[in-house]
């Protein structure tokens, strides 16, 4: 494919939602955690809106009290790591039209970072199945950073990571925090109905899409002429 050498800008993309559709197996495995210790029954909308996106430690500490013991903290950590892995293992594909595209961002000489408040042994699960942890520059997890989505911060040290302002970042995300997030660090935002309609998604992203199968770089470079 034939690209543009004046492309100046990097690309930040979240994970879960974004990388690989993996929302709907998350919001199951928390609603099994919560059923199998007697919470309440988790909706799906108080997963897209509170949990998504969110460290899974700052969750359970937020459900299951602040003073949890590291011990059980733990323990719970492996548990809804297990009942995830089990259920998406079999169904772990990256979105339609992505390897194609970040192979499309890497010719164009384009510098690519990971940021996600997974943890170090997610993104390990994800691209132990598929080969494209070669397209990444820089990888942030939620234990690099202190504060999470819909803080800029994690956003902002992939971006220092990379030698990029952050105004000439683009952030590819799918939860409202992330979304948020994004924003919040004066990024162009392209948002995918992963997780969220369309019209929940536009208010907050400079660009919506539903995969990466009709992104190209030029359209990417055309967000920072608006």
């Amino acid at each position: 494919m034939e690209v543009s050498k004046t492309l100046t800008f990097s690309a930040i993309f979240d994970m879960d939602g974004t990388l690989i559709d993996n929302t709907p197996f998350h919001f199951q495995a928390w609603q099994q955690l919560f059923k199998k210790h007697g919470l309440p029954e988790l909706s799906r909308e108080t997963y897209l809106t509170g949990i998504s996106g969110v460290p899974i430690i700052n969750t359970l500490k937020k459900y299951f009290g602040e003073d949890i013991d590291e011990a059980e903290l733990k323990a719970l950590v492996k548990e809804k790591k297990r009942l995830y892995e089990d259920a998406f293992g079999p169904f772990l594909r990256p979105v339609n039209g992505l390897e194609t595209f970040l192979n499309d961002l890497k010719s164009a000489g384009i510098k690519i970072a990971l940021a996600t408040s997974s943890t170090v042994e997610d993104v390990d699960f994800i691209f132990g199945s598929i080969a494209m942890r070669q397209y990444f520059d820089a990888i942030i997890v939620g234990s690099m950073v202190s504060q999470p989505k819909p803080s800029p911060q994690i956003f902002l040290k992939a971006a220092k990571q990379l030698g990029t302002r952050p105004e000439q970042c683009v952030v590819f995300e799918d939860s409202l925090s992330g979304l948020a997030a994004g924003n919040n660090a004066g990024m162009k935002v392209v948002g995918i109905t992963t997780a969220h309609p369309a019209q929940t998604i536009t208010k907050l992203a400079n660009l919506v899409i539903n995969d990466y199968a009709d992104v190209t770089p030029q359209k990417l470079a055309a967000l920072f002429d608006r």
